[in-house]
């Protein structure tokens, strides 16, 4: 009996147009490239200031962040101390619905955000917007910090309960049962609808395809370049890929999140402590880098390179990679174990310290210190390579170590991702057994599709599909903005309580 990627493979070489002059990945990726091309139009219609074309839904998350971070009036400035609290399990509760604990929910839910976006997205921000990009990448990471405090506390609050006692969450429950309480329901039904379908569409573009296919890259990399064994073989490389992804998922948020509460601190760290070994070797090139970053944050040419160019490739790549105001993280933490909605809020705000202001801090510095010039697009340097360059311009080691973080954060985001998915998927279907294990092979499917296509055409449809859900997220979260302040007050209040 074939397995559902074989199916998938040959279903695609019977409908494809592959020629004696086009190897089966180049067909895939002639397919997908038209679609991804208008998906991305779509989605990102601009309007121009000066020669800059600006996003209209960047705009949308950058105003919903410093909305957040106002009205919440700088929580995460002043609650770094509580949430470490809630992390470590000072405030838990053994008799408390839920399926994970608050440290399960935050690896989970930090698996799905800190992966290729930390290395490759960094990367593509630097080479369209220039080293000022990191700049508004980390202010976007500070802003992202109440976007998903107020989030997460939302999930929290309006999960629903399964007979199964199993959780169901996220913005798409929030939506439809928050906005009821507010006398909206269909406009709650219709929002929590748009999310569920674009979640389904998000975890198969970003958090699959465009993860397989910077793993790929980087193996092919390190294994010899266009000389490697599987420089021709991207369906076989996906396969392998996806059936370690298939393992993991059929466990369902628990066994990811068995997963994930190894796999993702060991990442982090290896990651982390090679990149700061890196800068410590290039200590004298720090001030210098840092001055680049600063000044070409503020740079007045109405470039790609300019202060809006790099500002708007700095808060999409930010956006990519923690997801704050997308709302998907909120579906892992919905699960967690506890009564009082505000201690995941709390939990869920460090997500974009550790993943943006961090350790994508780490990726610009890297690369900024090491192998950055004006002219590096020309070379043809993009994505993980670029990343991969600078890490491996330190030392010879670097570049193995990097193809493990990769293929690590790979598949970490994969698996948190087929979760957010499915559960769209169960909300628009239903929570039915048989049904949920199908949408869990398509998944695969895909993580296998993810490796033969361009990283162009992969990056366009993953920022598509991941930043469509911020229209119905974040029109949610301002109509409730008033219950999130509540229910944060109110156990701020508890915490201060004289015990």
């Amino acid at each position: 009996m074939k397995t559902l990627s074989a199916v998938v493979v040959t279903a695609l070489a019977a409908l494809l147009p592959v020629t004696a002059h086009a190897s089966f990945d180049e067909a895939v990726n002639n397919a997908v490239e038209p679609i991804s091309k208008a998906v991305s139009a779509f989605i990102f219609a601009s309007v121009t200031v000066g020669d800059v074309s600006i996003p209209l839904i960047v705009v949308w998350l950058v105003i919903g962040g410093l909305y957040f971070t106002v009205y919440l009036r700088f929580l995460p400035l002043r609650a770094l101390r509580v949430a470490f609290d809630i992390v470590r399990g000072k405030h838990d509760d053994p008799d408390d619905k839920g399926e994970v604990s608050h440290f399960q929910a935050l690896t989970t839910a930090l698996s799905g955000t800190v992966g290729i976006g930390n290395i490759g997205g960094v990367a593509v921000a630097v080479t369209a917007g220039g080293p000022g990009a990191i700049f508004w990448m980390v202010l976007a990471g500070v802003l992202g910090m109440s976007s998903k405090l107020a989030e997460c506390t939302l999930a929290v609050k309006y999960r629903k309960y399964n007979d199964d006692g199993t959780i169901s969450g996220g913005p798409m429950y929030f939506l439809e049962y928050g906005l009821r309480e507010k006398n909206l329901p269909k406009l709650g039904r219709s929002l929590g609808v748009f999310y569920a379908v674009a979640i389904i569409f998000g975890c198969v573009g970003g958090g699959n395809m465009f993860q397989s296919n910077q793993a790929y890259e980087q193996f092919v990399l390190v294994t010899g370049g266009d000389a490697s064994w599987f420089a021709d073989k991207a369906w076989l490389f996906g396969l392998i890929l996806a059936i370690c992804v298939g393992v993991v998922i059929i466990g369902g948020i628990q066994g990811i999140a068995k997963v994930t509460e190894k796999l993702v601190p060991g990442m982090a760290l290896l990651y982390v402590a090679t990149g700061l070994v890196i800068l410590a070797m290039n200590a004298d090139k720090l001030p210098g880098a840092i001055g680049m970053i600063i000044g070409g944050a503020f740079a007045p040419k109405a470039v790609a390179g300019g202060a809006i160019g790099a500002l708007i490739q700095g808060f999409r790549r930010a956006a990519f990679s923690n997801e704050a105001g997308l709302g998907s993280a909120a579906i892992a933490h919905s699960a967690v174990k506890t009564d009082k909605p505000a201690t995941e809020g709390l939990v869920a705000m460090l997500e974009p310290l550790i993943d943006t202001v961090i350790i994508c801090t780490i990726t610009g510095l890297v690369i900024t210190t090491t192998v950055y010039s004006p002219d590096m697009a020309e070379q043809g340097l993009a994505g993980v390579a670029l990343t991969s360059a600078a890490f491996g311009s330190a030392f010879s080691a670097a570049e193995p170590i990097l193809a493990v973080a990769v293929m690590l954060f790979a598949f970490s985001t994969a698996i948190s991702w087929s979760y957010y998915g499915l559960k769209g998927f169960t909300y628009l279907f239903g929570e039915h057994p048989i049904a949920q294990k199908g949408f869990q092979f398509v998944f695969c499917g895909f993580t296998m599709l993810g490796c033969m296509v361009e990283l162009n055409a992969v990056i366009d449809l993953s920022d598509a599909m991941i930043f469509i859900l911020a229209i119905p997220n974040l029109a949610g979260m301002y109509l409730l903005a008033g219950v999130v302040r509540k229910e944060i007050e109110e156990f701020l209040d508890e915490v201060r309580a004289p015990s």
